[in-house]
């Protein structure tokens, strides 16, 4: 009796592990499923349909929110096409749209920002645009935050307070930042002829690079103040009737065109240019990054995607 009540306990011991083993599978087995669901979800639909009418489905499902945690902006910020017009998107978003994302939105926005400020300071490129992102971003918090008996922030205080000391810190970073001069010893840019030189100079559509550039050698700031390389830079990124109401007339007598280029970029936005840009199908009305696969039903739908800007990505979601 003995020995066959030892056996029974021994054979219950082991039909409970097989009980536990066989929850224990199921359970790995249904969450394995969860996550593949999951996967498949977020990576394989990289696009967003964009509702045609302002209604409330529309409210409620296609926001801007909802467009930044699709479009996976995350990607497009190591592509060097992209970077200019994801940072440009960003800056847009930080200066009115921040608190018309949601919480999760909120969230993804600083996490793509961190990604930004690490690659910058990684490659030691596009420095000063990361720093007026930035400075945008900070500004627009110190004023939400002093409006948070408003509920204009999702989240708690103390979170917002706390990715403020992150910019913070991230400016500090970006401050502190050595460029090295390369131990390349062949040809420099002064070694190439003047017309190349200014050939390339000419390439530049920021007048502030022409102005940090100038700074580099003595020859090269007489270049930086050639009339004809700043007349160019002012009809590249405005009307002629924005110049002619901002002509300004140097001691010589001649339109100084250094001049009026920053005066008009005070007054007037400057032309925007980017490798790659956000499209939209104007037959099935999707939005998503060019080259992404979407469903749609046109015979030709290379034909049918329209580039938009960053404002006119934000511009979709007003209504």
């Amino acid at each position: 009796i003995h020995s066959f009540c030892k056996k029974d306990d021994h054979n219950k011991e082991n039909l409970f592990n097989s009980l536990n083993y066989d929850v224990a599978a199921k359970k790995r087995k249904k969450d394995l499923l969860n996550n593949k669901a999951k996967i498949q979800y977020f990576h394989q639909e990289k696009w967003i349909y964009v509702h045609k009418g302002s209604t409330k489905e529309r409210h409620g499902y296609c926001t801007l929110g909802e467009a930044f945690n699709r479009l996976d902006f995350s990607s497009a910020i190591l592509d060097s096409r992209r970077f200019n017009y994801v940072v440009r998107l960003l800056e847009l978003i930080a200066k009115s749209q921040l608190t018309s994302l949601s919480g999760i939105a909120q969230k993804n926005y600083m996490n793509i920002l961190e990604k930004v400020v690490q690659k910058v300071l990684e490659d030691q490129q596009n420095i000063r645009l990361i720093r007026e992102l930035l400075q945008t971003l900070y500004t627009s918090l110190c004023t939400l935050v002093q409006r948070v008996g408003k509920s204009v922030l999702v989240g708690n205080i103390n979170m917002w307070v706390h990715r403020m000391e992150s910019i913070l810190h991230w400016q500090q970073q970006l401050n502190n930042i050595q460029i090295t001069r390369p131990a390349f010893k062949g040809t420099t840019f002064t070694d190439l002829p003047l017309c190349l030189q200014l050939n390339i100079m000419q390439r530049l559509s920021d007048g502030r690079d022409l102005v940090s550039l100038g700074q580099v050698a003595p020859d090269l700031q007489v270049l930086s103040e050639d009339r004809l390389l700043w007349k160019k830079l002012c009809q590249y990124h405005f009307t002629d009737r924005q110049i002619r109401k901002r002509l300004i007339v140097s001691d010589k007598g001649q339109l100084d065109w250094k001049k009026m280029y920053f005066k008009l970029i005070r007054c007037y936005p400057r032309k925007e240019q980017y490798g790659d840009t956000l499209q939209l199908c104007r037959h099935c009305h999707i939005l998503s990054w060019k080259g992404t696969d979407h469903p749609c039903t046109a015979n030709n739908p290379e034909t049918c995607s329209t580039s938009l800007s960053p404002q006119d990505f934000i511009n979709l979601f007003r209504f």
